[in-house]
């Protein structure tokens, strides 16, 4: 018993002896503890990789192609030479970058610069430096230690933008220009009666003032180069866009009477907003008679030189009457409403949800018709920059922003600094 205490203190005088034989090693931080793992923020939203991102010495390396993609740039692998080729038009000229495996070196539209850490290959994916990267290509990148988190804002970009004017935003006009397409919210389905009318509550056709007319709006906003579109709105509340869908000669007779209007004050397309479709009862059924109405209203407006945009709810919102895959086959573009998530309560919009929306959406609609829908009743001037982002990840054809009347300066500000319109 005496000889195995001896060897029992022995060995933990040993062990003492080891951790203290390393210089500024304390019993307490020899116990090996996981670092942090590094999390990036793209526009204030986590950027998945399939490969985790890793601090080198200080230097965060990410999977390039994650990165990339996520930033819309351009890119090319060469197995031969294991070289990474990273390309991005801005404005009117293009971004080039260069980077070889295990070199310190990289080349930037045709000049050399030097690297903190070489590119490499770590379990079959090639690592890039993470700042280095990002900032040639007009990102602005931060780094948190203690969190281990870096955070990237995306560069300024021209990407589409939508905006809805709803009733007499006359002094809100001079922000039309900011768009590249505007909604005019001023006429609605009857409730009462199934038919197209100008007057109402909270859709109707403004009145002049002074020398401010609907069709001189509409005049301005196509003489700068800018979309105009006839809104017609409706909801189903009480089942009146049921009753209107599963009526054929109704049908028809709404359609007509919206491409007639739209022709008449020479707009240049319709936006339909139908909300409130699959709530309840056969969603199926609903999504049938909404597809059937939208296909002949995208005739009539195709033979009439007018082009179509569907505003729809998101598929993870209680509105099931939608048919995603067979709308975008009519629609010339669809707008993803990702708002209203939190109805009573006048904060952000979950990033989250958003996130998902898109995801859901991507999945039947090409990006090139997806338009993200924003609505300014729940964001703030810090917020919109990460829905936006969101846009620009997914390389979304643009934004809508509702609606004009409640942007200000500080709000237009805070969009420009992200996106630009394109025309």
């Amino acid at each position: 018993m005496r000889m195995k205490l001896r060897n029992l203190f022995l060995s933990c005088c040993a062990a003492a002896m080891l951790l203290t034989a390393v210089p500024g090693t304390s019993t307490a931080a020899a116990v090996t503890t996981q670092a942090k793992p590094v999390t990036v923020m793209l526009d204030g939203f986590p950027l998945p990789f399939p490969s985790a991102p890793f601090n080198s010495a200080g230097t965060i390396m990410v999977p390039f192609r994650a990165i990339a993609e996520a930033m819309n740039i351009q890119v090319a692998w060469s197995n031969q030479t294991h070289t990474l080729t990273a390309k991005k038009k801005q404005g009117s000229s293009t971004t080039e970058v260069i980077l070889r495996q295990s070199q310190l070196t990289a080349t930037v539209n045709g000049q050399k610069k030097q690297l903190t850490k070489a590119p490499i290959i770590k379990n079959g994916t090639f690592f890039v430096p993470l700042s280095f990267f990002s900032t040639q290509f007009g990102a602005q990148v931060g780094w948190n230690g203690p969190s281990q988190t870096v955070t990237i804002t995306s560069s300024v970009e021209p990407m589409y933008t939508e905006a809805f004017y709803a009733i007499r935003s006359f002094f809100e006009l001079e922000y039309v220009k900011n768009f590249d397409a505007v909604s005019y919210g001023w006429t609605r389905i009857d409730p009462a009666t199934g038919d197209l009318t100008l007057e109402g509550k909270d859709f109707y056709w403004p009145e002049a003032a002074g020398s401010i007319t609907p069709d001189t709006i509409v005049g301005d906003t196509t003489t700068q180069g800018s979309g105009a579109n006839l809104m017609v709105a409706a909801m189903d509340g009480n089942g009146e866009l049921t009753k209107l869908l599963g009526d054929a000669d109704q049908q028809k007779r709404v359609i007509d009477q919206m491409v007639e209007l739209a022709v008449e004050h020479h707009f240049t397309g319709i936006t339909l907003d139908f909300e409130g479709l699959g709530l309840t009862g056969d969603r199926k059924a609903v999504q049938q008679t909404f597809n059937s109405f939208v296909q002949k209203l995208d005739q009539q407006a195709e033979a009439a030189d007018l082009t179509l945009t569907l505003a729809l709810h998101p598929q993870n919102s209680s509105y099931h009457g939608y048919d995603y895959a067979t709308l975008s086959r009519y629609a010339d573009e669809i707008i993803l409403m990702a708002y209203d998530y939190k109805p009573y309560a006048k904060a952000p919009e979950p990033l989250s949800l958003v996130n998902e929306a898109i995801q859901l959406a991507l999945k039947e609609v090409p990006k090139s018709k997806l338009v993200l829908g924003i609505s300014l009743g729940s964001e703030t001037d810090q917020s919109i920059g990460s829905k936006i982002g969101l846009a620009k990840r997914y390389g979304l054809k643009g934004v809508a922003i509702w609606r004009i009347g409640l942007i200000g300066d500080k709000m237009m500000s805070a969009i420009g600094k992200s996106i630009t319109p394109i025309h």
